[in-house]
């Protein structure tokens, strides 16, 4: 039987020669993740399995990362469950703010945690970050994330797929924020719901492994289960110099069954938009209007990477953030926010007038480093703007790429990357 990328990964782990959409299999782990929201509650479940150790100290990573630094006594006290149980357990994978932290789906990447081939699973729905290294990787609730730590397997429904043929090359300015943000513009919230999103074509070499990434981030805002690209040159060099193990590669088989074809040229895509209050109400920049706005934020797992640093700060560069605008940069971990240092871009963010952060989730999820108010509106590189997302529930988020979100800084508007003045 012939399957596709995201199949045979699943046979494999599930020790059986094929699988088929819709089946159920049983199938090992390769990590399990977890973050300061999602692990405690996780660990309560984990104590009454009756087991008192997890399945491998080495195959867990917990990163405490959405309300960290601590903003208040609850969000303390969940970082110190989690750290008490990674010490008591000898977790290896424990990352500590202010040492080796990170946003976990910025961070694990960055430290050669997950490989191609690798089975993830994580108790945060962005885990389908990592399908840009040709990972199985998809989002869990803490039950069973508390499953994987004490079995080192779970279950999984085999997913029908939705192939992505890529041609082209994007033009300046354009990545994989505006390409993510045209395909659910495309399919909907809910177009790929429990399949899997599988990146193919010739336009896939045009994409760096940071566009890749925000891709795959996002593909649980199509509904997908996962989202993953094939291996390539690119791809093998990044887990070689992260000092990811071996990888398993996996391609799909020329006969693979897929629900339908999605055939996307590179170089047709403008900068895009999501307007309030679902990632798929999608315009490009030139269909945007005259919309003020009263922040931005440039970070999260989607794009907190050094190129989108480097992206905001081309933009930003002897610029001022516009009056009566504030502009929050955070750097998705704590390497990223070194070599910024290094590169100079903290100090050209700084003299343009932005809040440069420490790494942390923080105002993605409204947990704190820039929470809305009534009626106001933020640009944001993040991958959510449902209602209430970051604040108020008559505030507004708009969805863009951190060039489109430095050059409103700038304008104090949504505005294009040549337009921001």
């Amino acid at each position: 039987m012939s399957m596709t990328m995201t199949q045979k990964i699943l046979a494999a782990h599930a020790g059986q020669r094929e699988v088929h959409a819709g089946e159920l299999v049983m199938a090992r782990l390769d990590l399990v993740l977890g973050n300061d929201i999602t692990t405690p509650v996780a660990i309560g479940e984990f104590r009454k399995f009756g087991r008192d150790k997890v399945f491998d100290r080495e195959k867990i990573a917990l990163v405490p990362d959405h309300f960290t630094p601590n903003k208040d006594i609850k969000a303390a006290e969940q970082c110190a469950c989690m750290r008490s149980f990674a010490k008591e357990q000898g977790i290896v994978n424990y990352f500590e703010v202010g040492h080796d932290c990170g946003i976990e789906h910025a961070l694990l990447p960055e430290k050669g945690l997950v490989t191609a081939g690798d089975l993830v699973i994580g108790a945060d729905s962005h885990t389908c970050t990592y399908g840009a290294l040709g990972a199985f990787a998809t989002g869990v609730g803490s039950t069973d994330m508390a499953a994987g730590m004490a079995a080192g397997e779970t279950w999984f429904r085999v997913p029908s797929a939705i192939r992505i043929e890529l041609t082209g090359s994007p033009r300046h300015h354009v990545g994989g924020k505006d390409l993510i943000l045209h395909l659910i513009g495309l399919i909907g919230v809910d177009g790929a719901r429990y399949m899997s999103l599988e990146f193919a074509g010739p336009g896939v070499a045009s994409l760096s492994m940071d566009d890749r990434f925000a891709v795959a981030n996002m593909a649980i805002e199509a509904g997908a289960k996962n989202g993953i690209f094939p291996v390539d040159g690119k791809a093998l060099d990044y887990l070689a110099e992260h000092g990811a193990k071996p990888p398993e590669v996996y391609s799909a088989d020329g006969g693979a069954e897929y629900e339908r074809t999605i055939s996307i040229d590179l170089s047709s895509l403008k900068p895009t938009v999501a307007f309030p209050h679902l990632p798929s109400n999608t315009r490009t920049i030139d269909e945007v209007g005259d919309i003020p706005i009263d922040q931005v934020v440039i970070g999260s797992c989607t794009n907190g990477r050094i190129s989108d640093m480097r992206v905001a700060a081309e933009v930003f560069r002897g610029r001022k953030v516009a009056p009566g605008v504030r502009a929050i940069v955070i750097p998705a971990t704590q390497r990223i926010w070194l070599q910024a240092l290094e590169e100079g871009l903290l100090k050209v963010f700084a003299e343009a007038g932005c809040v440069v952060s420490t790494p942390t989730c923080g105002p993605c999820l409204g947990g704190h480093m820039g929470i809305l108010a009534k009626g106001e509106r933020c640009v944001a590189t993040t991958n959510r703007n449902f209602v209430g997302r970051m604040g108020h529930v008559e505030s507004e988020i708009y969805l863009a790429s951190p060039a489109v979100a430095a050059a409103s800084a700038v304008a104090g508007r949504i505005a294009a990357p040549n337009d921001e003045q």
